[in-house]
């Protein structure tokens, strides 16, 4: 199993696998929220618990790997995964439902910055459309977790959610004859010698600092229409709980369309001109979709969703490029604070939502992107940087 094509497709079926569990987790929320009577403050702690473990242990193990390969850690992450979403139904108490999304958040934590280093030592050349293939595993992982949770939920009860837990055993088995050769790709780079051009940036910090700040807010967009829509059709969820199913499954799975898209347009354009106009784009769109009435909103939802995730692989190989000895680091660090702060921000709007309702924390989300588009155009980096010069 040492073909290219092959490698990376493992790397994106254990990313769905493994996101799988990351989506399905918002769409709990409701569910989670009457079972132990909380508060819309207290349900968006539990985003905020499983999240912000990922965010801070991630960037530890993107060190770690730096430091020497571990690619045990893919499947290990999935399994972790797996197992922490077939506890969640059992927990007997609010401590104990915090401890096991800690638990799921580790095994997130686990798989991630392995998995963006594999990816890029991988695609070599045209890095943004290998990364895009990686990531799109992931926004498709993310986006069928919402509905098969809704589904599972009101087939079988809480319980059923640990059906979940079988994709990730499998995409664990997968990996097995696939370590081998993934190491040697990983080892076979680390002895390159660097471009004379590959670090162009005098500032990388302040540059990478800037890009954090832009997925904090891409983040709190995303997160936050995803965990706020069933509440904000929580009426249509009673009575239709297929209309919620099918607006978070467009919303999610057009994330998958626009990381396809996203990696190849970044290559030809540029990155940094990618991620601002993406962000820009971003304003009008949210602004026309909470706005919409009926039938209208699925298309919208879709050009939403398509459009915040369309940059997911775009930072990712931005960072990994203002640091390419320390890819797995740079990786950790944007995928762990992609991750991590979505729980500060569901935790932020939830405590909106309590003191105003539902409608004007979801009216709120779209002042994000236009705080991401103002950090993109400060970005101390060449607008043309990133265009693939070689195949």
């Amino acid at each position: 199993m040492n073909n290219g094509a092959l490698l990376l497709f493992v790397l994106s079926f254990g990313h769905l696998c493994t996101d799988l569990v990351q989506g399905a987790l918002p769409a709990l929320l409701p569910y989670l929220k009457d079972q132990f009577s909380l508060s819309y403050t207290v349900t968006g702690s539990i985003l905020l618990a499983a999240h912000l473990t990922s965010s801070v242990i991630q960037p530890l193990f993107g060190y770690m790997t730096d430091r020497r390969p571990f690619p045990v850690l893919l499947p290990l992450g999935c399994l972790i995964s797996g197992i922490g979403v077939a506890l969640l139904p059992h927990s007997p108490s609010f401590p104990w439902l915090i401890a096991t999304v800690m638990f799921l958040g580790f095994g997130t934590a686990a798989f991630h910055p392995e998995g963006f280093k594999a990816t890029a030592c991988i695609a070599s050349v045209k890095r943004a459309t290998g990364m895009s293939f990686f990531s799109v595993g992931g926004n498709l992982g993310f986006a069928i977790g919402a509905p098969a949770a809704i589904f599972l939920v009101s087939r079988y009860g809480l319980t059923g959610v640990a059906v979940l837990i079988i994709p990730a055993a499998a995409a664990a088995a997968l990996f097995v004859p696939a370590l081998p050769p993934i190491r040697e790709r990983i080892a076979a780079v680390a002895m390159r010698p660097l471009p004379p051009n590959e670090n162009r940036v005098r500032h990388p910090v302040y540059a990478v600092s800037l890009i954090v700040l832009i997925v904090v807010f891409r983040t709190w967009t995303q997160l936050g229409l995803a965990a706020f829509l069933p509440f904000l059709y929580r009426e249509e969820l009673a009575r239709n709980p297929g209309f919620v199913a099918s607006l978070l499954f467009l919303f999610l799975g057009a994330g998958t369309v626009g990381t396809l898209a996203g990696g190849p347009i970044a290559d030809r354009i540029g990155h940094r001109r990618m991620l601002f106009f993406s962000l820009a784009l971003q304003v009008p769109l949210i602004s026309l979709f909470l706005s919409a009435q009926g039938w209208a909103v699925f298309p919208l939802a879709a050009a939403v969703g398509a459009t915040i995730v369309s940059t997911f692989s775009v930072t990712i190989v931005m960072a990994q490029e203002l640091f390419p000895r320390r890819m797995a680091t740079a990786s950790g660090t944007i995928a762990g604070f992609a991750i991590g702060t979505g729980g500060i921000g569901v935790t932020l709007l939830g405590a909106v939502a309590d003191g105003y309702g539902v409608p004007a924390a979801v009216h709120l989300i779209n002042f994000l992107p236009a705080f991401g588009a103002l950090l993109a155009a400060m970005l101390p980096i060449p607008w043309k940087a990133g265009l693939a010069t070689a195949a």
